[in-house]
């Protein structure tokens, strides 16, 4: 099994050590680049094929809330997780926006960051526990930060999750637990492979294109996680 291809950008240069220095002896992973700003993301996202990212937000130049959006422009395959220290909802919620998957705290422990870069490989979508109730609270409360940082649905059906089979109603409630491919397809004794199909056929039928805007739909809507009655 080949290892988990990862990239770092971050401007701090002692945390950036020290991320480099977890992830250099940590197994099935291989730390292709670690970068202090986002001046070359575009070519080296091309050139070094990253399966997951570790991005800071505040950088020199561009920040890694618009870096995001250019990764994913470039390899959507490429899950980025946001390690940070902004608690800001309307950063959070542009950065899931843009394409990421995951929401980190830079105080998040050693481990935990190990876990969530293995998590997000394997389909999951890791959050500090202070992010998710952030997330969990903002659609509960229904109380938008903002156009700008909505998740826009082509109004081409009134209800557009009521097409949803029973399965993937199942299979996108796995996703808003935070679940991987491999437990959701654990869970409810089907294949990985399975699962992939029925989240795209999910993607198709929402009229959105990642798990973290799939996630904020089923939220928003009330079809899965607090709000579900």
């Amino acid at each position: 099994m080949l290892p988990l291809r990862l990239a770092i950008f971050d401007d701090n240069r002692d945390f950036r050590e020290s991320l480099r220095q977890l992830f250099h002896f940590t197994p099935n992973v291989a730390l292709v680049g670690v970068f202090p700003d986002c001046s070359l993301v575009r070519t080296a996202i091309a050139e070094l094929k990253p399966d997951v990212i570790l991005m800071d937000i505040d950088m020199p130049g561009m920040n890694g809330i618009d870096a995001t959006a250019i990764v994913k422009e470039v390899s959507p395959s490429t899950q980025v997780v946001m390690l940070t220290v902004s608690e800001e909802k309307d950063r959070i919620f542009q950065a899931l926006r843009n394409g990421a998957t995951g929401y980190l705290l830079k105080k998040a422990s050693p481990d935990e960051l190990i876990e969530s870069v293995q998590s997000v490989f394997q389909g999951g979508s890791p959050m500090s526990p202070a992010i998710a109730r952030q997330v969990l609270q903002f659609f509960h409360l229904n109380t938008p930060p903002g156009a700008a940082n909505r998740v826009e649905v082509p109004n081409t059906t009134s209800n557009p999750e009521n097409t949803l089979t029973p399965r993937e109603q199942e299979i996108l409630e796995g996703l808003v637990d935070g679940l991987s491919y491999k437990m959701i397809a654990a869970r409810f004794f089907i294949s990985a492979d399975t699962v992939k199909n029925h989240i795209q056929g999910i993607y198709k039928k929402l009229h959105v294109h990642s798990k973290g805007e799939a996630i904020s739909y089923a939220l928003k809507k009330g079809i899965a996680g607090q709000n579900r009655p």
